[in-house]
């Protein structure tokens, strides 16, 4: 473990402890310092600082019991989007063996225009006292770079958030600068436009569980029905896509449907028509990196135990033979129309179910009608 993150989520310990592998987390820039939109300067300054991050560990790695020839990225959410955006943007030297995309896919959420991005820069180099507009935007740069980050962080708060059906969605995320970021994946994704490397991808039976939280705070009312489209249209159909890219373009692929709702974690119980919070966007998480009880203060199940470690045993055997060691493991290669989704923790069972991936991408369109809007704000 290169590094210790804040967020008792993401600890590596017990991982590394119990496969003997090296983890490394990183930290990027986000929000306005990582994602500006100001003109005249590369885009995505977040994303660009990923790549550093690895590039390093790809140098580095030896040191600390690596092999620089076995690096998997992978992320949750925006984490899980980025990896998907590497696999676009570093098609050709991609540097990394393997990648693994938690709940979040390049078709995830769209991507903030030029125009957009340059419009709300301005806004905050305006509010800041820096002028809104100049031929290439570098104007205001210098002075914005003398200002206080705290005063800068105020006036992005105060960017209006785009109309959103859910939750209202960060302003400063990815911009399309054709380098990092592209405008059309699914036209990508067919083409097979793409790093052609493993992939593992999944997301939550019901990730809206934790956004519901969120909803509640800002006094936000969804039917049942409302929070199942905005699963389906961020997390279930986006996943589907990445996987079945990958599967038409020969890449070794698998996917999986996390399903656990462990009662240590929950984090309310149904009501009415509503279900509990079951599993919830980042729970899996938890399961992942054996932080379980870090996390919910308490011990979880015997069954909670073995399906965590269930679940590292999986991802190790990913990281240690790309194409065969989940083959090795159990787990059958994905393809739709068969019974090759692999459903985690479902009915809180330590080891995998294999189901039908139709049960759940039923009402998912064809990949280039998908909307996400129903799922913004869940990034």
């Amino acid at each position: 473990m290169l590094h210790r993150p804040h967020s008792p989520f993401y600890s590596g310990r017990y991982f590394t402890d119990n496969e003997d592998v090296v983890v490394v987390t990183v930290n990027y820039r986000l929000g306005i310092f990582g994602f500006s939109g100001a003109p005249g300067i590369e885009q995505n300054a977040g994303l660009r600082d990923q790549r550093s991050a690895v590039e390093w560990v790809k140098d580095n790695i030896l040191n600390f019991g690596g092999d620089p020839d076995r690096i998997i990225i992978f992320g949750q959410s925006a984490g899980g989007a980025a990896v998907d955006y590497w696999a676009y943007a570093y098609q050709q030297d991609p540097i990394v063996a393997g990648m693994i995309s938690h709940s979040g896919t390049a078709l995830s959420f769209i991507p903030n225009t030029p125009e957009y991005s340059r419009l709300i820069y301005h806004n905050v180099s305006a509010t800041v006292g820096c002028g809104n507009s100049t031929e290439e935007g570098l104007d205001t740069l210098p002075c914005l770079r003398q200002k206080n980050v705290t005063e800068i962080l105020a006036a992005a708060r105060n960017v209006p958030a785009l109309p959103t059906q859910a939750l209202a969605q960060a302003t400063f995320h990815p911009t399309v600068d054709n380098i990092t970021v592209f405008a059309d994946y699914a036209a990508l994704g067919l083409a097979g436009s793409f790093a052609r490397i493993p992939y593992l991808a999944g997301s939550g039976d019901y990730e809206a569980g934790f956004y519901r939280v969120s909803a509640f705070g800002a006094n936000v009312s969804l039917s049942p029905d409302e929070w199942e489209l905005f699963n389906e249209r961020a997390f279930t159909c986006p996943t589907k896509y990445a996987n079945d890219f990958r599967v038409a373009h020969g890449v070794p692929t698998w996917r999986y449907r996390y399903m656990g709702d462990f009662e240590s974690l929950r984090l309310y119980d149904s009501w009415g028509e509503y279900p509990n919070s079951g599993s919830y966007h980042g729970s899996d998480l938890t399961a992942l990196f054996g932080t379980a009880e870090d996390v919910a203060g308490e011990p979880g199940s015997a069954e909670q135990r073995r399906f965590s470690r269930y679940m590292q045993g999986a991802w190790a055997a990913f990281g240690r033979d790309l194409v065969r060691g989940l083959e090795l493991y159990g787990w059958p290669g994905y393809a739709s129309n068969t019974s090759s989704l692999v459903l985690l923790a479902a009915d809180g069972q330590a080891e995998s179910e294999f189901g039908a991936s139709e049960l759940y991408d039923g009402a998912c369109p064809p990949v280039g009608e998908n909307d996400p809007t129903p799922g913004r704000g869940a990034f």
